[in-house]
Order: C-alpha cells, then sequence, then structure tokens
C-alpha cells in the first residue's frame, strides 16, 4: 500500500500535467510558462520542478514509464522464447487490453496528449530521444543475452521501428475519430501481420534455452 506522502505526490503530479495539458490546448505549448502553470494548479514555480524537470515532462512523462518496456520483455522473456516472439506476446497482450501507451484507449487525457505531441515539434523531437533510449535499452538486453553487439543493435532497430509504427497508426486512427474498438480490432491483425514478418527475418535471435536466465553466445 502507498504512503500517504507517495499519493500525495502522485496527486500532485496528477494535477500538473492535467492543469499544463488544459493551458497548452487554450493556448499552444511555446506560449504557456511554467510559472502559469504553477500559478493556475495552486502551486509554486519550485514545486512543479520538484516533480518535473522541464516543461517538456509535463507532457512527456507517462511516455518516459514506458522507455524501458521492450527491453523488460526480453529480459522476462519465458524459457524457449525467441525475443521477437517475447516483444510480438508483450505487444499483443497489452493492445488487447487497452494499454493507453499504445493507442488503446481513448480517454480525453489520451486523445489530448497525443493531439499535442502531434502538433508541437520540441515535443516530437523529445519523443524521438525518447525512442532512442528504448532502442538502446533493448539492444543492450539483446547483446547481454546474445553477446551479438551488432546483431543486437541491428534486431533492436528493427523491432522498434515496427513497434513505433504500429502505435502511430493507432494513435492516428484515435485522433481521426475511429472507435477504439475498431482501432484495437485493426491494430492486432496489423501487429499480427508485422511481427510475423519480423520473426520470418530474425528468427531465434535471443532465443532463451533455459531456466535460469543463462543464454549461451551466438
Amino acid at each position: 500500500m502507498s504512503s500517504l506522502r507517495e499519493r500525495k505526490k502522485a496527486e500532485t503530479r496528477r494535477k500538473l500535467r492535467e492543469v499544463a495539458l488544459d493551458l497548452f490546448a487554450e493556448r499552444g505549448f511555446e506560449a504557456v510558462s511554467v510559472a502559469e502553470i504553477a500559478e493556475a494548479a495552486g502551486f509554486s514555480k519550485m514545486t512543479v520542478f520538484n516533480h518535473f524537470g522541464s516543461k517538456e515532462d509535463l507532457v512527456l512523462s507517462p511516455l518516459q514509464e514506458h522507455v524501458e518496456d521492450a527491453a523488460r520483455a526480453v529480459r522476462e522473456r519465458a524459457p524457449g522464447e525467441s525475443a521477437v516472439a517475447a516483444l510480438r506476446r508483450t505487444y499483443l497482450s497489452a493492445l488487447a487490453a487497452g494499454d493507453a501507451s499504445l493507442g488503446g484507449n481513448d480517454l480525453p487525457v489520451v486523445l489530448r496528449l497525443q493531439g499535442l505531441i502531434a502538433s508541437t515539434p520540441p515535443l516530437l523531437a523529445r519523443v524521438l530521444v525518447l525512442r532512442v533510449r528504448s532502442e538502446r535499452a533493448l539492444a543492450a538486453e539483446l547483446t547481454a543475452a546474445t553477446g551479438d553487439e551488432a546483431g543486437s543493435s541491428l534486431v533492436a532497430a528493427q523491432v522498434l521501428a515496427v513497434w513505433h509504427t504500429l502505435v502511430g497508426r493507432n494513435f492516428r486512427g484515435l485522433l481521426a475519430g475511429i472507435a477504439v474498438d475498431r482501432v484495437i480490432a485493426e491494430g492486432l491483425a496489423l501487429a499480427e501481420r508485422a511481427f510475423g514478418q519480423l520473426e520470418a527475418g530474425i528468427g531465434d535471435f535471443g532465443l532463451r534455452t533455459d531456466t535460469e536466465g543463462d543464454v549461451p553466445r551466438t
């Protein structure tokens, strides 16, 4: 159970993000200062920076929480499961469950966030930085499993290019007004096709062969 302090911290972060999104939607990201966000939320400017490192972080903190998702899926893959198979399973199960980070949720706050990112170049640039971090984390996990640094970098780049393309299509569908159930159904079908193509090319790279986590180098 979380402590009172942790709950208050989470509530403060939530309120700051919501107020910031409202102001950004009304006036544009670059026209709103951190001081104005703090005042509108009833906090000091220092409080904002105690919770978020920058104005961009107010928007992108939910995305930052998912930087390690792909690497974690590979790290926790089952014995006998390849890296791509683990990523395929993780993506499909999360989207089917309505994961907001994959475009499986049409809550207003999710759509506002994605619409803001899509229309704001500085935020798009930061998203690309997060994608690079995610790719490096996945490549490091694959390298640890296989000892093949070059191959791991190639596989990570290919898999996450597909992953982000799929997610982008899901969000574009939601922002265009397509019903979330349809976005999920079509997204799952396309993901099955895309990961099938990946598996045909990448095969058993990073296959986990035992129950202890020691994988022979390829």
